[in-house]
């Protein structure tokens, strides 16, 4: 650094700057891409640039009218986002290391090898992605030693890119099988009625389930924490999603909790212990408070009593009868209030307590998607009388399941 001292003052305060941009961007990448732990620190780019690109996606799906197109534009933002931030990251090594070349290199003063930033800039550019092209070098020891530097700063950047891309994607798949399962065991949108109703007469089943979905929420709340982008990657299907499967099989085991005749609690207490730490640790993540309401609107006084008599039309007695609803109430604001914040600020929506008569579950959906329902329908609901029918002989198999099916 030559020049008077004011020169090489402004030079060194440009390269403690330069160095300064290229130490947090590093920082940022080691946190995000290799940190297996929730970082405490709010001050952190990527942390910024999530919020910030969400608020600009969000307002502009709010612009959009229908749901589908909504979904679309929002179903981009997980992907779109880090392939951004990936181009953050580099963008702001190769700027910094850029300024160090610039100002460490002999500048202004009678030197052969003078250049502009700009020239730095593309030097640094073709250094980082390793492309070798020669036509713009380093002259001196120091930034001959910089561009070895960021020539392995870039191929170690790259390198944990192509790794971690498959590692989301894989968390991604590992927390979507369930949420898929839910189709045919609770229905499209996921409901507890539906999930208690459709076990009605396997209550031990549902409890297996319910052990598997403890897992499920673990699995969740480990991967989500550490790569908290994940929460932005939507599900296949507009009505499914990470967070409405989180209500519904939360949901359920308040139903169980607060008593349902034959269920085991045991399970049902340790899953939503589980689902409920999901949903505290989420929103501390993302810093969002709880709403306001404390259990009443998603499940007002006449949708108590409509969901009391869905669950009894399937068979399921609440043990309490209608005093299991204040109970329920109560257990309720301990986990909605956050559930709808979440909701609200990923512009999710959560599901209603009772199925709608009208959805569809997706496996029913296609070619001849309507009769597969029915025929399943007939042939898992009475199996021994069929079976026994057609032994006898006194119809064959298939013209009585075409009599059952047309009383239908």
């Amino acid at each position: 650094m030559h020049g008077n001292p004011v020169e090489r003052l402004q030079s060194v305060a440009v390269v403690v700057a330069a160095a300064a941009v290229a130490f947090l961007v590093l920082q940022d990448a080691f946190e995000v891409m290799l940190l297996p732990r929730r970082v405490q620190r709010r001050a952190r780019f990527a942390v910024v640039y999530f919020r910030t690109m969400w608020r600009g996606f969000s307002t502009l799906a709010t612009s959009l009218k229908p749901r589908r197109g909504r979904e679309a534009v929002l179903s981009h933002f997980g992907a779109l986002a880090m392939l951004g931030l990936f181009a953050s990251w580099a963008a702001g090594l190769i700027l910094s290391f850029g300024v160090l070349d610039w100002a460490l290199e002999p500048a202004a003063k009678a030197s052969a090898h003078e250049r502009s930033l700009l020239d730095q800039i593309y030097m640094s550019g073709a250094t980082f992605f390793t492309l070798g092209y020669g036509d713009v070098v380093p002259h001196t020891g120091v930034t001959r030693l910089l561009a070895v530097l960021e020539a392995g700063v870039g191929l170690g950047f790259i390198a944990l890119v192509i790794g971690y891309l498959p590692l989301i994607h894989q968390l991604f798949s590992a927390r979507e099988v369930l949420v898929i399962q839910l189709d045919s065991r609770a229905g499209s949108p996921p409901t507890a009625a539906g999930l208690l109703g459709r076990h009605a007469n396997n209550l031990d089943e549902l409890d297996d389930f319910l052990r598997s979905w403890e897992v499920w929420g673990a699995q969740l709340l480990e991967g989500h924490l550490s790569y908290p982008m994940l929460a932005y990657y939507r599900s296949q299907h507009d009505n499914q999603s990470w967070l409405a499967a989180l209500t519904a099989v939360t949901d359920c085991c308040a139903l169980i909790i607060v008593g349902v005749d034959g269920a085991k609690v045991f399970q049902a207490r340790m899953t939503f212990e589980v689902m409920r730490q999901v949903a505290v640790e989420m929103a501390r993540s993302f810093r969002i408070a709880p709403s306001r309401y404390t259990g009443g609107d998603r499940l007002p006084v006449e949708a108590s009593v409509r969901l009391q008599a869905a669950l009894t039309e399937d068979g399921i007695e609440l043990a309490a009868g209608g005093q299991a609803f204040e109970a329920l109430r109560a257990l309720r604001s301990t986990y909605e209030p956050l559930l709808d914040g979440l909701a609200q600020y990923l512009m999710l929506t959560l599901p209603d307590w009772i199925p709608d008569d009208e959805a569809a579950d997706h496996w029913t959906r296609g070619h001849r998607g309507l009769m597969a329902a029915r025929v399943l329908e007939q042939l898992t609901k009475m199996p021994n009388g069929y079976l026994a029918g057609s032994a006898a002989g006194q119809v064959k198999p298939w013209r009585r399941l075409r009599a059952w099916l047309r009383q239908e």
